[in-house]
């Protein structure tokens, strides 16, 4: 079982499916370029782990091809992307205690 993301032309995930293992060969042709013949769009192979392209993909992520990763739109004007991880982060750690983020402060508050 493999997972697969269908990209637009602006590299937006537009849908995310549960198909054949990705190293399936169907009809002579990779699972990837199969499922992309098919749907008649862009066709990434991605994985929950985020072991291949840094992060599993979801329907509204962009797919950045120089940086070769799913990217989730950022959540917050103040947070910061992360090229290492592809990521947005805070611009202060998250405490350990279950909190959410305060844009207005630009702090976290505990719940």
């Amino acid at each position: 079982m493999g997972y697969f993301a269908f990209i637009n032309t602006d590299n937006v995930v537009t849908n995310v499916i549960v198909g054949v293992d990705e190293q399936e060969i169907i009809e002579g042709k990779s699972a990837e370029v199969w499922y992309q013949n098919f749907s008649g769009q862009k066709c990434i192979a991605t994985r929950i782990d985020g072991s291949i392209h840094k992060n599993f993909a979801a329907i509204g992520n962009t797919y950045d091809d120089e940086l070769d990763a799913f990217i989730a739109p950022k959540p917050y004007s103040s947070w910061v992307f992360d090229e290492a991880t592809c990521r947005w982060k805070a611009p202060v750690p998250m405490p350990v205690e279950p909190c959410f983020w305060d844009e207005a402060t630009l702090s976290w508050v505990a719940v």
